[in-house]
């Protein structure tokens, strides 16, 4: 191949730099606000027990947090699935860590919901089985969506490891040569005589 045909090819693998770097700085941030939301979503007390009368409207707030940074996600996945970045080697790689991160993220909020529905019934409750049966279902729950959040945020760090790879694989392909333009004429010849 020669090698204009190879230079080509590889700067049509490449992700402009200005995107890679914007696209890095947005997944740093999802990735930071989800592992904030993971460890701020508490649903035990200060003794490690349900408490006995938990809050539904905090609970209901965990899922609409979860929620929103999930369509974060989905609307960031989408934009880059429909670019034509999302088709070269790298492109690929970080589509499929954004797809693992939206499909977690969009189970995290139905058990943060899930949680909150169960704390209806153990608030009307005093049968002593009961409230340890619903306490177990919650915790389950809750723990099961903060795990989704990491999980998400583990994705969304492999996207940007996966970036930042192909940013220093930048330095390697040689930049575009400047188009000369054809209506400027060449510069004359010196007026220095011998």
């Amino acid at each position: 191949m020669n090698p204009d045909a190879q230079r080509k090819l590889l700067q049509r693998e490449l992700i402009p730099r200005d995107d890679t770097l914007k696209m890095i700085g947005a997944l740093n941030d999802l990735k930071a606000r989800l592992l904030a939301l993971a460890e701020e979503c508490q649903l035990l007390d200060d003794t490690g027990r349900v408490p006995a009368t938990p809050s539904y409207t905090e609970l209901l707030q965990h899922a609409a947090e979860a929620q929103a940074l999930s369509r974060e996600v989905v609307d960031l996945t989408a934009e880059f699935a429909g670019s034509a970045h999302s088709t070269n080697r790298a492109g690929t790689a970080v589509l499929a860590h954004l797809a693992t991160a939206a499909t977690m993220l969009s189970h995290a909020a139905p058990h943060f919901a899930e949680t909150a529905e169960n704390s209806l019934p153990l608030n009307r409750t005093s049968h002593p089985d009961d409230r340890h049966y619903q306490g177990n279902r919650m915790v389950l729950d809750h723990a099961t969506a903060r795990a989704y959040l990491r999980r998400a945020s583990e994705s969304l760090r492999d996207a940007v490891s996966e970036l930042n790879a192909h940013l220093h694989f930048h330095r390697f392909v040689p930049a575009p040569a400047r188009q000369q333009n054809p209506a400027l004429p060449p510069p004359p010849p010196s007026a220095r005589h011998r």
